[in-house]
Parts: C-alpha cells; sequence; structure tokens
C-alpha cells in the first residue's frame, strides 16, 4: 500500500489560518472587554486622565472657544476633563492657603479679558490674607447663562475644597426656560439629574429616575466624539503652554448696543408684572445646599445702563426697566432668607466701560468691580 507523502505547505497553511483565527478572536474578546469596562466606568473616568498640570501648566479657565486653530481652546461636554484640564485640579491644598471660586458666566469666564484682566485675576494679584491664609482665586465661570449651568460647575468644583464662593449672576439667567438650553447642561443630563434629585430641583427632564444614555452611547463607539474631544484638548494643551493664549483679542468688534428698541416684553412676559414663579430662584438654594459650610457672596453683577434712544424704558438690550427693577426687588428679597451675602452691584460701571455685550466689562470696569468686591471681602469673609 503506498503512502501519500505529507503535504507540509498545506498543513502550514490551516495551521496559519487557525492562529489568524484565534488572533482575531482574542481582538474581538479583548475589544468587547475594554468596551464593557468603558461603558461601566464611563467616559468621564477616561476624562480625568490629562496631561495637564502635568506636562503642560493648568488652564486659568474652563475650556471654551470656537475656533481652536487661533485660540488653542474649544467647548467640550466632559466635565471631567475641563475640570483635568484646569488649574484647580492641579493644585494641591495648603494649610496656608484660602481657596476662593469665582463662579458666573461669559462676564466671569472674561470674554475679550486677558485671565489677569478678568475679577478672578485681579482677586488673586490683591494678595488677600484671610483667617491668616493667603487667599488662591480660581476663575471657574462659564460662558452660557444659566443658574443650573453654575450649580452643576459648583457641584463638580467641591470636591477641590473651596474655603469661598463667589457667585456673579444677572437677570438673564434666572428664567425657567433657560435653565436647559446651556450646552453644557444639555450634554450632561445624568449630571443634572442627580443633582436634581440631591436637591429637590424641578429641572423639566423628562426621566430623573433613569439614566439618559443607553449602553451604546456609553461605550467606545458612541462615546468616539467625546474621546476625540478629549485628545484634541490634550493636543491644545502644546499651544496653550508656549502661549498662554485661550481666546481670540479682535482689535475691533461691534460693541453693545447704546440705541434700543422701543420693546417692554422680557422672556415672554409683559409689565406690569415679571412672574417671580417663572425665575428659578431655588436653584440658587440647591446651590447654597451643595455649597454647605462654605461662605457665598452672591452678586448681582454690573449691567449697562444706556443713555440712548428708549433708554427710557429698556437699561440695555437684555432689559426692559420695569422687569429688572422687579427682579432686583425678588432677588434681594429672597436673599433675606438664605445665609449667603447678597451684594447688588448693578449700576457701579459707567456705560464707557462695557465691551460687547451689557454683561462684559473692559479691563477699567472690572478693576471697579474687583475694588467694591476686595472691600466687601475684607469686610464680611477675611478676619484682620
Amino acid at each position: 500500500m503506498a503512502i501519500k507523502p505529507v503535504d507540509n505547505k498545506n498543513q502550514e497553511l490551516d495551521i496559519n489560518k487557525i492562529r489568524i483565527s484565534m488572533v482575531l478572536i482574542k481582538g474581538i474578546v479583548l475589544f468587547l472587554v475594554i468596551n464593557l469596562v468603558f461603558t461601566a466606568t464611563g467616559s468621564s473616568s477616561i476624562g480625568r486622565l490629562s496631561l495637564y498640570n502635568h506636562i503642560f501648566p493648568g488652564r486659568l479657565r474652563l475650556p471654551f472657544g470656537e475656533n481652536p486653530s487661533q485660540a488653542y481652546n474649544f467647548s467640550l461636554d466632559n466635565l471631567d476633563a475641563m475640570f483635568a484640564s484646569h488649574v484647580v485640579s492641579g493644585d494641591r491644598i495648603k494649610s496656608d492657603e484660602f481657596r476662593v471660586f469665582v463662579i458666573g458666566d461669559s462676564s466671569t469666564w472674561g470674554i475679550l479679558l486677558k485671565p489677569e484682566e478678568t475679577i478672578s485675576g485681579l482677586l488673586g494679584a490683591e494678595n488677600l490674607i484671610c483667617d491668616g491664609r493667603s487667599a488662591n482665586v480660581f476663575n471657574l465661570g462659564y460662558p452660557t447663562l444659566s443658574l443650573t449651568k453654575d450649580v452643576m460647575i459648583l457641584a463638580k468644583a467641591m470636591q477641590y475644597k473651596p474655603d469661598l464662593i463667589i457667585w456673579l449672576v444677572t437677570l438673564e439667567a434666572f428664567p425657567n426656560d433657560k435653565q436647559l438650553t446651556s450646552p453644557l447642561v444639555a450634554n450632561n443630563k445624568d449630571f443634572i439629574n442627580q443633582i436634581s434629585r440631591d436637591y429637590e430641583l424641578q429641572l423639566g427632564l423628562a426621566d430623573q429616575s433613569r439614566s439618559s444614555l443607553n449602553i451604546y452611547d456609553k461605550s467606545i463607539i458612541g462615546q468616539r466624539r467625546a474621546l476625540a474631544d478629549l485628545l484634541r484638548l490634550q493636543f491644545y494643551g502644546v499651544l496653550w503652554s508656549a502661549t498662554l493664549i485661550d481666546q481670540i483679542y479682535p482689535t475691533d468688534y461691534e460693541h453693545a448696543r447704546i440705541d434700543l428698541e422701543n420693546e417692554l416684553v422680557f422672556q415672554n412676559m409683559v409689565p406690569p408684572e415679571l412672574r417671580e414663579d417663572e425665575l428659578a430662584l431655588d436653584v440658587l438654594a440647591a446651590g447654597e445646599r451643595i455649597a454647605g459650610d462654605v461662605p457665598i457672596i452672591l452678586v448681582n453683577e454690573p449691567i449697562l445702563i444706556s443713555s440712548g434712544e428708549n433708554s427710557n424704558i429698556r437699561y440695555n438690550f437684555y432689559y426692559p426697566r420695569w422687569a429688572y427693577d422687579q427682579y432686583r426687588n425678588y432677588l434681594s428679597n429672597y436673599s433675606s432668607g438664605h445665609k449667603w451675602k447678597y451684594v447688588d452691584l448693578w449700576d457701579i460701571v459707567p456705560m464707557g466701560d462695557f465691551t460687547n455685550s451689557a454683561i462684559h466689562l473692559t479691563p477699567g470696569g472690572e478693576i471697579i468691580l474687583a475694588d467694591r468686591l476686595i472691600k466687601v471681602i475684607k469686610t464680611d469673609v477675611c478676619k484682620k
């Protein structure tokens, strides 16, 4: 009986096919395991990994921008990644340090202002001594007008142990229908749901009992945009560390309007009454509960008071006089029942010290605001 020769070539091909199949299977299994771990821990855990405060210096403001190629900065929705890139997360808490967190809108963040020109930068340069400790001031403002956005940032910031919170607000951030319109809020519904449950807020979310994200949304594929943004943020850290530029400073821009429309409507409300139940005053109370024993200075921030056309019925582009005057009364009365220190600084900055908005100040306007706040801090917070 003839013995067939062994086809070594075919055997090798079969073995290679088996090896390739095993590698593919192992690769698929590994990908599924990684994806399951990622889904279970969430992209926020990945967001805590950052080159900032390690290889690059921490940013002085939370990331925000629309032209990263020039500003070396851009907006993203991952709160953990935003805080991980900020200097507050890399600053080791010292026993002789009095930590001041400043929260608010774009005027607090500092549109058209360099970091040292913002209210945070000016307060930090004052070398305040509080309770025998040197004040270290952190800018945690973020553009868009929404008290809920402020509270969300405050809730995330509490892990960094503030000793004082300065919260700058304006009427445009108070209407109920503005609370969820900030993209940062709209894209962090799980966190907003948690805050709503913990602090008994009614923020109008459809279902506060379940996560707004399904398994696919939480997977690597579903989070590919968030991961790409995280990598981009690290990339722009190279340019940020080399230049310390985080926004564009145009030499020419459209200034805030002085001549105003003959219009009395504010947020679909008409005179004579600004409905108090249309304002999210309870969000202020939630911020107070989040802060716990940490003192809050609540500031009604300066607004432009026009002397132009129709200035007899409107203060500026945002506010008819009847609505803003009632808001000031509501805020003052509401504050009297709470433990924060309320300071109304709405009219302290001259019309010429505003830039492209009725709430954005020039460097000179910021100095006026800082001087007043320094007096409040020294009198009501810092022991002499």
